[in-house]
């Protein structure tokens, strides 16, 4: 156990091939507005780089697209290695925008995982990282979006109504949320990163979230007062869901710039916390713009 603050840098929904249209920048050749995203990605990898953090926490929606062009993942491709040339640990959590509905597909960030690319960790199923996987005195308890495809078989959902399967989709997570709370090293710091809505949240403006659709995790899971941080991605707006700065916090940073028009007054950001056994301090960074 160690008193020494594991510096963690969290951010999500980055959809960098958000407008792949209009005008184009004459030296790239990429969509301007896709540039305002890479931008913002540029200041995230900067901070991660000078502030020297020791993780970092990506919860999932690299891109739009479930098809990126190879393209968009060249410039992904070229800012995730910077953090591992940095040495950074770097957790990448898949996102429901990261996979194909076609059983069987790679995920828009399959090569990290299928090229074992120095320091760069790919969460494409629930797994607890532990401290030997992370190279750091942490753990991780890695929940990415699960589909209906990847929870029940087609004999567990005909048959059934759409609040049934949603009802055993949550029993089978938060069981296996709890299971792998129960199997982690109580001495070291936990962290939860989970790509999925949970109960309470405020949605933002935007149209990618079928309310009364998704999985939703429930609130007494996600505030065990086992865990020390939860890192959450898929709803654009940031906030904190910890009513009166209770432990542990949970956090979703929001998107990394506005998808719409109708979150033109939203702030757009990321986290930076400093983590221990017990008690995690934070703040929101706002991206210059």
């Amino acid at each position: 156990m160690t008193d020494t603050p594991l510096r963690v840098l969290n951010f999500a929904d980055a959809h960098i091939d958000m407008a792949n249209y209009g005008r184009r920048d004459q030296e790239s050749a990429l969509p301007i507005r896709v540039m305002d995203f890479l931008k913002a990605l540029d200041q995230i990898i900067d901070t991660a780089v000078n502030e020297a953090v020791d993780l970092v926490i990506f919860a999932g929606d690299a891109y739009k697209d479930r098809n990126p062009q190879p393209t968009f993942q060249r410039e992904w491709g070229k800012r995730m290695m910077r953090l591992s040339e940095a040495g950074i640990s770097t957790l990448l959590l898949i996102g429901n925008h990261d996979v194909s509905p076609a059983t069987g597909r790679a995920h828009t960030l399959q090569e990290f995982k299928t090229l074992g690319v120095p320091n760069i960790h790919v969460a494409d199923r629930i797994k607890l990282w532990r401290a030997e996987d992370l190279g750091l005195p942490a753990q991780i308890l890695a929940v990415p979006w699960l589909s209906r495809s990847k929870l029940m078989t087609r004999d567990e959902i005909s048959g059934k109504s759409l609040d049934d399967i949603l009802l055993e989709m949550e029993n089978r997570v938060t069981g296996a949320i709890l299971d792998g709370i129960e199997q982690a090293d109580p001495g070291l710091p936990l962290i939860l990163a989970a790509h999925a809505s949970v109960s309470g949240a405020s949605y933002g403006s935007e149209q990618t979230v079928s309310l009364g659709q998704d999985l939703t995790l429930p609130g007494r899971i996600i505030a065990d007062k086992r865990l020390d941080y939860v890192a959450l991605g898929h709803i654009h707006k940031h906030q904190s869901l910890s009513p009166g700065g209770s432990q542990p916090p949970v956090i979703y940073p929001g998107s990394i710039e506005r998808i719409d028009f109708g979150e033109v007054n939203e702030k757009k950001g990321f986290i930076l916390a400093d983590v221990t056994k017990g008690h995690t301090d934070w703040e929101f960074l706002k991206l210059k713009t």
